[in-house]
């Protein structure tokens, strides 16, 4: 059974609850750091749970601000703000050399989180990503938006995104753009010190292969598998694509 909480990150204005939830098992903690939008209850998060339970693993996820279960405003969010989240649920409750998990955004996060992380010293197990997204606030966003958009975004401080994953429209903020600049990673090396493996769809519309393949020329001095899947879409959510996921945490052990 999951032991359940929260955590408070933040003071005075900026202060939010964040919601996690943790399986206790053997080997290092596979951290689940889920997508844009996304919560820690959605399918593939909930199968790493599953198999973490029938593999004795311990397995800890949580939601960001405005995310799920915890507290904040979405609209509020950046990648700098889910970034001290998600450092503050590791540092609490992921233990020693914990394997990150990271699906789009939270593909992103976790390559922010695996920096920190060795800045202070701490090994890591490994990186799992799924589709991940670095840079997605410049690269996949800003410079691929038309012009009324931009426009829309600097002017009014937001525009109202209507995306087929949700019934109804979300902002994109320009603190959101702005802020996410103080975060790029593309465009120098990437040094994690640990396994990577990357599982990238080829039908994806929203994190095209391509991008996915560009990260890996910056993870040159890493051990590093891709497995690209040929009718793979953004989700990777499919009973298949939910067994090369599992099979590739499985590579991972004490």
């Amino acid at each position: 059974m999951e032991q359940t909480g929260f955590l408070d990150v933040g003071t005075g204005p900026e202060a939010r609850r964040i919601a996690w939830r943790r399986l206790e098992g053997a080997g290092p903690t596979l951290v689940w750091l889920g997508g844009f939008r996304s919560d820690m209850t959605a399918t593939k998060a909930s199968r790493i749970v599953e198999w973490g339970e029938s593999a004795g693993r311990s397995v800890l996820r949580f939601d960001y601000s405005g995310h799920g279960a915890s507290g904040g405003s979405f609209e509020e969010g950046t990648i700098g703000r889910w970034l001290e989240e998600s450092l503050a649920v590791i540092r609490a409750h992921a233990g020693e050399k914990p394997i990150l998990v990271g699906s789009s955004m939270g593909g992103w996060m976790a390559l922010l989180v695996a920096r920190a992380l060795q800045q202070e010293g701490r090994a890591l197990g490994g990186l799992v990503l799924i589709a991940p997204a670095p840079d997605f606030t410049e690269t996949l966003m800003w410079d691929t938006f038309a012009d009324h958009v931009r426009e829309a975004i600097l002017t009014e401080g937001r525009w109202m995104h209507l995306s087929e994953y949700s019934p109804e429209p979300y902002a994109i903020t320009r603190e959101l753009i702005e802020e996410g600049r103080n975060h790029l990673l593309l465009g120098k090396p990437i040094r994690i010190g640990a396994p990577v493996r990357i599982l990238q769809g080829m039908k994806d519309p929203d994190v095209p292969w391509q991008h996915a393949m560009a990260l890996v020329e910056h993870l040159a001095e890493d051990d590093v598998v891709v497995t690209l899947i040929r009718d793979g879409d953004h989700r990777l959510s499919r009973p298949e694509d939910l067994e090369r996921l599992v099979d590739a945490l499985g590579n991972f052990r004490d």
